[in-house]
């Protein structure tokens, strides 16, 4: 045991293992098939994925396996693990070798032991022979057993075919897998916010259909290949699944409201004109909702009020992920799912904003220049004709 081989990886999850015993099969198989295909994205080899209750092992000695893993939607954590015989002996063994490798001079540890199964001990009892062993192997170096804040946790699960041994655990995204929850539209931008609303909701299990608005003659190339990469990023994080990218010309109805509108309440325009383009991709695309990045009071269309008059008159769901969430924990995260570098690159900002935007919005005001000032319905139909697909 002096070559420790760690052959394979347990992977954990979470809320899949209260859903009842047939829904928590179909996830499971989904949750499979996210995993070998983000294994096949990172050309990471391995011999077979195996579900055992509560747990998926992936029979791989590939060092990078676990990490990979721990970044699909659904795992809870993963762990690199050394697989041996369901006996206690064998476990023993195990336990002393990885002691004997990761535990230094005067360092502490412990042993975190359970069992499933039918066995002629308990947990407590394989605790007990597995500290023991480990103690055995090591006491020249003067180890201190610490059962409450040890340098090292020696985890050791007994189950009816074979025991797994391992000390280390990486913390993985959680959620639910991709494509247990149907598909959404999302709203990406070349800004810091949408892509990471998007996430969110890829993560809860929403495939998404991702659809940037251009602005065109409002700004420059540079914000417009943000937003294309960003979608791109986010492509990295659903292996397995196709984006269906619509990017939808944008930049006349903002010229057009402009003109004819009152100013001052462009965004709010802009906003309601995006849902009602959206809501038609997402009816076409057997959608069930829309994305989007509002966070509450960020900018002047995401105040309560105009947010009010942005939902005004639509019948079709829309989430805003990020509502509660202030700048600080948006970064955080963009920084975390690898989007923020993409959005802060320099970039002309949409130049149809107005100096003096509408905060405090009314809904009198922007019904009645929709209604006698714009054409909604022609403005939403060129938009969706001229719109440019693209599958990622």
């Amino acid at each position: 045991m002096e070559d420790l081989k760690y052959d394979t990886v347990m992977v954990r999850y979470g809320e899949l293992a209260i859903k009842s015993e047939q829904v928590r099969n179909k996830y499971e198989k989904i949750l499979i098939k996210n995993i070998e295909a983000m294994l096949d994205l990172h050309k990471i080899e391995y011999q077979e994925i195996v579900r055992e209750r509560g747990r998926i092992y992936v029979i791989s000695e590939d060092k990078r396996a676990p990490a990979v893993i721990s970044n699909v939607f659904g795992v809870v954590s993963t762990s690199p693990v050394i697989t041996t015989g369901p006996t206690l002996e064998e476990s023993c063994k195990v336990a002393a070798a990885i002691g004997k490798e990761v535990i230094k001079d005067g360092e502490s540890f412990a042993i975190n032991a359970r069992r499933a199964g039918a066995h002629d001990f308990t947990s407590q009892d394989a605790g007990r022979k597995c500290g023991d062993a480990v103690w055995e192997a090591i006491k020249d170096r003067h180890p201190r057993v610490d059962l409450k804040n040890p340098d090292h946790e020696i985890f050791v699960e007994i189950r009816e075919e074979r025991s797994y041994i391992f000390t280390g655990v990486i913390r993985g995204t959680g959620g639910m897998p991709l494509g247990s929850q149907g598909k959404m539209v999302a709203l990406v931008s070349g800004g810091i916010d949408s892509p990471v609303a998007a996430w969110m909701m890829m993560r809860r299990g929403c495939e998404i259909i991702p659809v940037y608005f251009n602005n065109e003659q409002y700004v420059d190339e540079a914000y417009t290949q943000k937003a294309i990469d960003t979608i791109r990023k986010l492509k990295e994080w659903s292996p397995g699944h196709d984006f269906k990218v619509y990017e939808v010309p944008h930049g006349e109805c903002l010229r057009t409201f402009r003109e004819r509108g009152n100013i001052r309440y462009t965004c709010v325009f802009c906003k309601r004109m995006m849902y009602k383009v959206a809501i038609e991709i997402a009816k076409k695309e057997g959608a069930h909702g829309i994305i989007t990045g509002s966070s509450l009071g960020q900018v002047a269309s995401q105040t309560s009020e105009n947010l009010l008059i942005e939902h005004h008159g639509i019948d079709f769901p829309i989430y805003h992920p990020l509502i509660g969430l202030d700048k600080n924990e948006i970064v955080d995260m963009a920084q975390r799912i690898g989007t923020l570098d993409i959005s802060v690159r320099p970039a002309m900002g949409c130049q149809a904003v107005p100096k003096h935007p509408a905060i405090h919005g009314r809904i009198e005001e922007i019904m009645k220049m929709e209604s006698e000032q714009v054409d909604f319905d022609k403005m939403i139909g060129d938009a969706l004709s001229r719109a440019r697909i693209t599958i990622m």
